[in-house]
């Protein structure tokens, strides 16, 4: 499974001693999952790899937040279920980037209409959503066994890069990789989820991007879900090539106390982020019964904020800056012609 190749290949990187602690956990309203942590290593800082599936009740808020970005559905509580992985790698030297992806699968049942029953038992049951089961099942083992009902589903997701200093190959190679997985399903894809990464992963009380971007789109619908789903796992298969090679390019490379300094500076704009932005960390905190500690596990250990910080333009940081301000098209594809979904 991609989830367990991801570990383990992150843990070949590091010292032999140096393993991921497997948290399986079940959530009181319904379903749990598996969070694997990584700390204090000598090449990774902190490394989280989270899967869960779930169910429960969305509150007005959740369901407030989804109305606002245009979902058609019913004010008040409504029954959810929902699958993802997710993953986020904070490396400790400054020279290798921070990498971000999350995969999910979303269903909405609401009171009244035709609803279509999902049964979902072991991996040889094949309705819909199971196909997406399948891929996790053999992580959660038993924890997948329930019947639902659902009315509207839809996939989201994405990966994108941070890095501290600017790596121009680096990053041609990494969004590369991502628009040779999105080219396998549909040509225009990758400049149409590259622009909405831009747009999402953005700062906006700083003017900056979180990172040089990558993918992303939510909201994704299509009437053979078995589809959209292979595309979402071309997406998440690409995360190992993507990075890993980064990794190896840099572990070893020589820094100093202004790098690191300036590393925990970016790492504070990655904290603003995730709790002022993300949709997932709202959505997570809004969720009676959530997990915590799964939910911001995407936080470094260490960050730092200074007042009025602000790198020279002609330094090796300003660069960075100018580049989070002003996004580059790595592949120098044209822009595509109609705006992303919001």
């Amino acid at each position: 499974m991609f989830e367990a190749d991801f570990c383990r290949a992150l843990e070949e990187e590091e010292d032999e001693e140096t393993k991921f602690l497997v948290d399986r956990w079940e959530r009181p309203q319904g379903g749990g999952g598996i969070t694997c942590i990584l700390q204090d290593g000598r090449v990774f800082e902190k490394a989280g790899v989270n899967i869960s599936v779930v169910k429960g009740v969305l509150p007005p808020a959740a369901v407030q937040q989804m109305r606002a970005r245009g979902k058609s559905l019913k004010e008040g509580e409504l029954p959810f279920f929902a699958a993802g992985v997710s993953s986020v790698i904070h490396p400790r030297n400054p020279l290798v980037p921070t990498v971000h992806f999350n995969y999910r699968y979303f269903e909405v049942q609401e009171p009244g209409g035709t609803t279509q029953v999902i049964i979902v038992l072991q991996s040889n049951v094949s309705s819909p959503p199971c196909f997406l089961l399948h891929s996790i099942n053999p992580f959660l083992g038993e924890l997948i066994h329930k019947l639902y009902f659902c009315r509207q589903s839809w996939f989201g997701g994405g990966t994108d890069l941070t890095p501290y200093y600017l790596d121009e190959e680096d990053s041609r190679h990494f969004h590369s990789q991502l628009k040779a997985a999105c080219d396998q399903h549909d040509p225009g894809y990758y400049a149409k989820f590259k622009k909405w990464c831009d747009d999402y992963f953005n700062i906006t009380h700083r003017g900056e991007r979180r990172g040089v971007g990558g993918i992303f789109f939510d909201d994704l619908e299509d009437p053979d879900p078995e589809k959209t789903f292979q595309f979402v796992t071309s997406c998440a298969e690409s995360v190992i090539p993507s990075y890993l090679p980064l990794v190896k390019k840099h572990k070893d490379d020589a820094y100093g106390y202004h790098e690191r300094q300036w590393q925990l500076l970016r790492r504070g704009r990655y904290v603003e982020f995730n709790l002022i932005y993300d949709r997932g960390t709202k959505f997570g905190l809004y969720t009676p019964g959530a997990r915590f500690e799964s939910i911001l596990m995407s936080l470094p250990l260490t960050a730092r904020w200074e007042y009025m910080h602000i790198p020279s333009p002609d330094s090796k940081e300003g660069k960075l800056v100018e580049i989070l301000k002003n996004p580059k098209d790595w592949l120098e594809i044209e822009k595509p012609s109609t705006d992303t979904k919001k």
